[in-house]
């Protein structure tokens, strides 16, 4: 199976293992993903206010024709934010009237889009395309006695609703099921990590956490998985002001989805991309001998 991936800034930074993973995951799946050639920044949540929303449109934009001249095959974005953003944008291309002065922009980069390809999330990949049976299939170390809280955020599903439900999502859950694991009961799974807010108003961060690693402790999780960079961030970057804001001690990983499988799928570290994460996962992982 093809698609052409667009990996998001993040994927340069701090979801690089993220990046790293999906791309190992999908050697064993035979999932063959050709990155956009140049691609730039999606604009993310920020750019429509310094630059006003026709301009950052036409930003994720030109992302989508460059995917278009490299062939039909549907995007596929890892981040919550690159896939909302040019899943909408692309949405955008139905209007003629949207289009025809969105492609007079691109055509200054000597560009067009037609609308035509569709924008998929890597998590909706996996279960919808690739299936569950095979996920499975490819287990070489069964995660077996792993406790997991899927923390799915807000934008995943909520953005364009295109796949799993978006009020009780449960792709997720069924990945980390199909890998072996437990996937705990964890109502907190859709509640905003507060995103990017982190940079202006890092206290309404901490209070937008302390609720979602108290919710998938008391469910008894060994760790967290995520397929959103921002929540990932947040979740591992604050946890310890989380611990210090409230007087608690939780030391609950976040990973990837991604890595879960390179685990289950007796990948080492480095392919895992485990020696970047802030909040180690040795404990929880060693008896898998990671």
């Amino acid at each position: 199976m093809k698609y052409t991936i667009y990996p998001g800034c993040a994927s340069e930074g701090t979801a690089i293992s993220y990046h790293h993973s999906a791309l190992e995951v999908a050697k064993v799946l035979g999932l063959e993903l050709k990155e956009i050639e140049d691609w730039n920044c999606c604009g993310s949540t920020v750019t429509s206010c310094v630059i006003g929303q026709f301009a950052a449109d036409v930003l994720a934009a030109r992302n989508l024709a460059l995917a278009e001249k490299m062939g039909p095959e549907d995007v596929v974005a890892t981040c919550s934010s690159c896939y909302a953003i040019l899943g909408n944008v692309n949405k955008k291309f139905s209007d003629e009237k949207f289009k025809n002065n969105a492609n007079d922009a691109l055509s200054k980069d000597s560009l067009s889009y037609d609308g035509q390809l569709k924008v998929r999330m890597l998590l909706d990949v996996m279960v919808s395309d690739i299936g569950l049976d095979t996920i499975a299939s490819k287990v070489v170390k069964p995660l077996k006695g792993l406790k997991v809280a899927g923390y799915v955020g807000c934008q995943t599903v909520r953005a364009l609703r295109d796949f799993d439900n978006w009020e009780n999502p449960t792709f997720l859950d069924k990945i980390i099921s199909a890998l072996g694991a437990e996937p705990v009961p964890f109502p907190y799974k859709l509640k905003c990590c507060t995103g990017a807010m982190n940079l202006t108003a890092p206290d309404n961060t901490i209070s937008a956490l302390y609720p979602i690693v108290k919710s998938a402790y008391e469910a008894g999780a060994d760790l967290i998985v995520t397929p959103c960079p921002l929540c990932q961030m947040n979740l591992d970057a604050y946890q310890i002001k989380v611990n210090k804001k409230y007087g608690t001690n939780y030391n609950l990983s976040v990973l990837f989805f991604t890595q879960l499988m390179a685990i289950a799928y007796g990948l080492d570290r480095k392919k895992a991309g485990l020696d970047y994460c802030i909040v180690s996962p040795n404990n929880a992982l060693k008896q898998f001998g990671v």
